[in-house]
C-alpha cells in the first residue's frame, strides 16, 4: 500500500518553498494564495494578526523603499492527518535595507498548521519564535 501521506508531505514542503521564494520576490499575490481566508499569525509581543493585516504589511514591505527579504526554511517535521497537517521548521530572516548591508537577521523555530482548501494545502495558523541570532 502506497503512502498517501507522502504525497501531502511534498505538496507542503513544495508550498513552503513557494512562500520562501514568493516573499524574496516581492509577489505579494502568489503569498496572500498560499493562505486561508481565516488565517491568523501569532507573533512574540504583538497581538494576533489576520489575513488583512498581513497583506497590508507586505504591501508595504514591497514598496521600492522597503528592504528586501531572504530566508531560509529548514522543516524539521511534517505531519498529516486528513485535512488538517502541522510543520514545525527552523527559519531564518534576513531584511536588507535598499543598497544596504543587512540590517536585521531573525532565527528560531516556527510552528504551522495547514489546511486542505479545494485540494490545495493552505497555511492557516502559524506561530513564529524568531528573534535576533544566538551565539554558537
Amino acid at each position: 500500500m502506497a503512502d498517501t501521506n507522502a504525497g501531502d508531505e511534498a505538496q507542503i514542503r513544495a508550498l513552503v518553498a513557494t512562500w520562501m521564494a514568493a516573499t524574496k520576490a516581492g509577489d505579494v499575490a502568489a503569498v496572500m494564495d498560499l493562505m486561508t481566508d481565516d488565517v491568523v499569525f501569532l507573533v512574540p509581543g504583538r497581538p494576533p494578526m489576520r489575513k488583512a493585516d498581513f497583506e497590508a504589511g507586505l504591501r508595504a514591505q514591497a514598496g521600492g523603499s522597503a528592504p528586501s527579504f531572504d530566508g531560509r526554511s529548514d522543516i524539521q517535521e511534517v505531519q498529516v492527518a486528513g485535512d488538517w497537517a502541522f510543520l514545525w521548521s527552523r527559519l531564518e530572516v534576513v531584511a536588507t535595507p535598499p543598497g544596504g548591508a543587512p540590517r536585521m537577521r531573525r532565527e528560531g523555530h516556527t510552528l504551522t498548521v495547514l489546511r486542505r482548501v479545494g485540494g490545495r494545502w493552505k497555511l492557516a495558523r502559524d506561530a513564529n519564535l524568531l528573534g535576533p541570532p544566538q551565539a554558537a
